[in-house]
């Protein structure tokens, strides 16, 4: 069997793939909806935590996970907690994506 620090290979490279990249093709959150308001905001290209998104909300995670599970590539980090000492996530969008949903890329 194998040792646990041998099992990926040493070469230093990624894996490559031949296969393309699948086409951009998220489902769009209604509008009135909470996950609506963030990827709208985040697509204007506006960094999101808790904090900014409003406290009187619910959970952004949870309207976050939704995005992820119609197709949007979140981006996110744990950023310093400007109220406390525990990080904070932030989530975004790249720039390639913004320009893939406005239809610019």
């Amino acid at each position: 069997m194998k040792t646990p620090d041998r099992r990926q290979a040493e070469s230093g490279f990624e894996q490559m793939t031949f296969l393309p990249k699948p086409k951009f093709n998220p489902h769009w959150p209604n509008r009135a909806t909470f996950p609506g308001e963030a990827l709208e905001r985040m697509l204007a290209g506006e960094r999101l935590t808790q904090p900014t998104f409003g406290l009187t909300r619910w959970r952004l995670s949870a309207y976050i996970k939704d995005l992820d599970y119609m197709g949007w590539p979140i981006q996110r980090a744990d950023v310093p907690n400007p109220h406390g000492q525990h990080p904070i996530r932030q989530y975004w969008l790249d720039g390639e994506t913004i320009r893939a949903a406005r239809g610019e890329a």
